[in-house]
């Protein structure tokens, strides 16, 4: 059957079919344990506008909604909606989505929960338990999840991001040229899930940067803008070009790994074509501990040269980094953040993160195998900033210099002369957008939430002081429901335990096991406490 066959019919099915309401939801737990907006954060979450392109828009009223721009989603009018509900999240967000999902079925025991996104490919079996479909593949699956529920008349035959749903966006655009990443460093998601590098066809790409509109700024949001292929990359750039004349849009930003800067040519071609930021994971500046994480390719070129480059060339230059109380001493890590704020000719990091044993990478098995994930800790606890393994330093030192960290008390004085020192050196490269941006890191550092979320910084709920450990830090108050649920989704607001009062991996997420191995056995069933919605393993109903 041909294109236009199915189209022909999807017209005539449309003509007799009722309309269908979507809400698609950006799961997230602040790392603050606060109910704040980060609307002001970069990057923002996006994947809501692109599944939302799976849907027919003749036949579909969908609403998107991103709990990090606009907070937790306790709505009970907008949760009582939607004929489908569409979740997606980071790693540490499964528990956000069991939430919504009983909030959903609360309120409306007919809505179809769709779930997806790296919890859900971590958990494939556990998902089934919860979620009416638990996608494992691409958001185009979503596809099939619609046709298989609605009906082939409510999808739509090209997925187009929904612009026109993003809100929270604001001037700046955000684009996927290329999905996933040419390299494997152990800790990253990606490794874990196994995917190829991927390029998209450059009409498809034209196509998503004009249905973004005419913005100020475009953001490409690739795992590795740069990626493997050369001749892509260079297509890319002519793209680019084409469209920044026409006047879609001024300049432009990426994501790309350390490979990027080898070739000096390639920061000509991309400052020539407006770029005006590179992001790039830097994590560390110990050649030693990159290696060890499998991140060999920021060790061929000396990090500190590779910044300065790209300064010199008039591109912004933006990283994080990783600081691992498991592996390396505090002492050893205050020498590692002094080098950098007495380097003026660097920039200061975006952001610093506990090293996460994200669920299914080589990391995380590791880790597993030496036992050093502490015991009781919580799926939720994988956020970065809570210590979730064994440091090698006495606890109380190291929560100290966590706590510390969270607003860079202790070197707040050396950020103000790194910031002046900076200034000197750029002030005749980098315009004063640019120079407001790299000054910005510093500014994000010492004050993270006035910076990302202006308006809602002073907001004090949340679940009481923090312990940063994560066998004690107490659970969100979002684990408490917003308004009252049906009791049988009492399961949905306990916690997913990764490791159990032994240290040992609890049954929660026992599957992992057998993923690692290529087994098939499974625990039939879920501890009684949380298995107590026969629908769990069951297909909704439309």
């Amino acid at each position: 059957m041909g294109v236009r066959t199915i189209s022909a019919n999807c017209i005539k099915l449309a003509a007799f079919s009722p309309r269908k309401r979507v809400l698609i939801v950006n799961c997230y737990f602040d790392d603050t344990r606060r109910p704040i907006r980060r609307t002001t954060k970069i990057p923002q979450a996006v994947g809501p506008i692109y599944l939302a392109g799976a849907f027919a828009r003749e036949l579909c009223d969908v609403i998107c909604y991103t709990e990090l721009a606009s907070g937790p989603l306790e709505d009970e009018h907008l949760l009582s909606w939607p004929d489908m509900l569409v979740l997606t999240g980071l790693t540490n967000s499964f528990d956000r989505m069991l939430h919504l999902t009983a909030y959903a079925r609360t309120k409306n025991a007919r809505v179809i929960v769709v779930a997806g996104g790296p919890p859900v490919r971590a958990l494939p079996f556990l998902s089934k338990r919860f979620f009416d479909y638990s996608c494992l593949g691409d958001i185009e699956e979503l596809r099939e999840v619609i046709m298989d529920a609605f009906g082939p008349a409510y999808v739509t035959q090209q997925m187009i991001p929904r612009y026109d749903l993003a809100y929270w966006l604001g001037r700046t655009g955000y684009i996927e040229s290329t999905r996933y990443c040419n390299f494997h460093c152990s800790f990253c998601s990606l490794t874990g899930e196994g995917h190829a590098y991927q390029t998209y066809d450059l009409g498809h790409i034209r196509q998503e940067i004009v249905a973004c509109g005419r913005r100020k700024r475009v953001f490409f949001l690739d795992n590795n803008f740069y990626g493997n292929s050369r001749p892509h990359f260079r297509a890319r750039i002519e793209l680019i070009n084409e469209l920044r004349s026409a006047g879609q849009f001024r300049n432009w930003s990426a994501l790309v790994t350390n490979d990027f800067f080898r070739q000096d040519e390639n920061l000509t071609l991309v400052k020539d074509s407006g770029c005006e930021l590179l992001f790039s994971g830097v994590e560390s500046f110990d050649t030693q501990w990159l290696r060890s994480v499998n991140k060999v390719q920021n060790t061929s070129v000396p990090q500190v040269n590779l910044i300065r480059k790209c300064l010199d060339a008039g591109i912004v230059f933006t990283y994080g980094l990783i600081l691992d109380v498991t592996n390396r001493h505090i002492a050893d890590l205050r020498r590692e953040l002094q080098f950098i704020t007495a380097t003026p000719e660097i920039t200061l990091p975006s952001f610093v993160s506990l090293p996460i044993p994200l669920l299914g990478t080589p990391y995380f098995f590791d880790c597993l195998k030496k036992g050093t994930i502490l015991p009781a800790t919580k799926l939720r606890d994988l956020d970065g900033t809570t210590v979730s393994q064994t440091p090698l330093d006495p606890i109380g030192e190291v929560v100290k210099f966590l706590d510390d960290l969270q607003d860079f008390r202790g070197f707040r004085r050396r950020v103000i002369n790194h910031s002046f020192q900076f200034a000197r050196l750029y002030h005749a490269k980098l315009d004063v957008l640019q120079m407001c941006i790299a000054l910005g890191s510093n500014l994000l550092l010492c004050a993270p939430n006035f910076v990302t979320s202006p308006k809602g910084f002073r907001r004090r709920k949340g679940s009481g002081p923090r312990t940063f450990i994560s066998s004690t830090e107490p659970l969100d108050h979002l684990y408490k429901p917003a308004f009252p649920v049906a009791s049988r989704f009492e399961g949905y607001f306990q916690p997913t335990m990764v490791t159990n009062a032994n240290g040992q991996l609890h049954e929660d997420v026992a599957e992992l096991i057998a993923c690692s191995t290529g087994t098939s056995t499974l625990p039939a069933e879920l501890p009684a406490s949380r298995h107590l919605d026969n629908r769990k393993s069951s297909p909704a109903v439309a």
